[in-house]
């Protein structure tokens, strides 16, 4: 197995640039997820790394070698799809030995190396079925079979559970999770939703137009947001942003009965702070009446209470206690210091 290392690497279409300048590492047996909004440059990197896509400037490295311009198949890599791309008239077994048996892999060889990706990934009572009688699990596990066979040192994942119900893609997050565990491969997985880079990644890398935001643990980049796109985007639901005002070193906002303490650090001279608070750390204060609950969201142990703030702004609150808030209550928030974020309202930069 090996690691991925990317060198100032572009991709321009004409005169469009989409990808500028990616420097990234991925450690030999890490499972590292590109994550972000549409249109961020996450799939099209991959297919970068894969050789589906040209690379305009700069280097990419499999191990100890430069692959910038080398073929697909000499990559070393193999690259699970958002569709499955089976043989219809080919049983579970043949689709995946046929890349094998393509390269003329002798006959004994591919039952081998099917046998064993079988047992990994619990498809031998399916062997001899073909593609139209298994379920979509089941296909998509089939797809990375027919990747795990040709042994390659990178596995790729481009948003492979994005045609499942939620009930399959969470079983198949369960799957790719411990399939990396069982065989310790380098894997690189593509994903809009921040829900599967949080519980499959050991690293995350945050994409927004072509450009990284920040890498890192899921958790670190959880609790420790370089910026005010990086600390929305990762966390359900997302985090709480007010625009406040800075009174003798704490933050105001009509939402808060007073100013309040923040343990961030507050810049001299700013008067104006966004303050960045998820909502499993906002306290609802029943004795005070500043914010109107719009709607209430019960999920049985936790729900989640919508409020309008009077300035207008949305406020979401996790509650857990045996009293809920109810539609159209009056109730007022409060926060501990340690758990605030502060972040720029111009640039969106986290101040620390």
């Amino acid at each position: 197995m090996t690691g991925v290392t990317l060198n100032g690497a572009i991709k321009r279409y004409a005169q469009t640039q989409v990808i500028h300048g990616i420097d990234l590492q991925i450690e030999d047996g890490e499972f590292c997820v590109f994550v972000g909004p549409s249109g961020c440059g996450k799939s099209t990197l991959l297919r970068m790394i894969a050789g589906l896509e040209e690379t305009s400037e700069g280097e990419i490295h499999i191990g100890q070698r430069e692959v910038t311009h080398l073929d697909p198949a000499k990559r070393g890599v193999a690259m699970v799809f958002q569709t499955y791309a089976l043989y219809p008239h080919m049983t579970v077994a043949e689709n995946m030995g046929f890349g094998l048996r393509m390269n003329g892999v002798p006959k004994a060889e591919i039952e081998s190396k099917v046998q064993q990706a079988s047992a990994i990934l619990k498809l031998d009572p399916y062997l001899g079925r073909k593609p139209k009688a298994l379920s979509g699990g089941q296909r998509q596990r089939v797809a990375i079979g027919r990747a795990i066979v040709r042994g390659p040192e990178v596995f790729l994942f481009d948003e492979p559970l994005s045609n499942l119900d939620a009930e399959l893609r969470v079983e198949m997050r369960v799957e790719i999770a411990r399939l990396h565990q069982e065989i310790g491969a380098t894997m690189i997985y593509v994903t809009h939703d921040q829900v599967e880079a949080m519980t499959m990644a050991d690293k995350i890398v945050v994409l927004r137009d072509g450009r990284i935001e920040q890498v890192g643990a899921p958790m670190d980049l959880y609790r420790d947001p370089d910026n005010r796109f990086v600390a929305g985007f990762i966390g359900s639901p997302a985090m709480n942003f007010l625009d406040c005002d800075i009174v003798d070193g704490k933050v105001s906002h009509p939402a808060f009965t007073q100013p309040m303490t923040v343990a961030a650090p507050v810049p001299s001279g700013v008067a104006k702070v966004t303050l960045g608070i998820r909502p499993e750390h906002i306290q609802v204060d029943r004795s005070a009446d500043t914010c109107t609950v719009d709607l209430t969201e019960a999920l049985g142990g936790v729900s989640y209470s919508y409020l309008l703030t009077p300035s207008g702004e949305k406020l979401i609150v996790e509650e857990r206690d045996d009293q809920r808030s109810r539609q159209g209550e009056r109730i007022g928030v409060a926060f501990a210091p340690e758990r605030a974020l502060l972040f720029d309202p111009e640039t969106g930069q986290r101040l620390r």
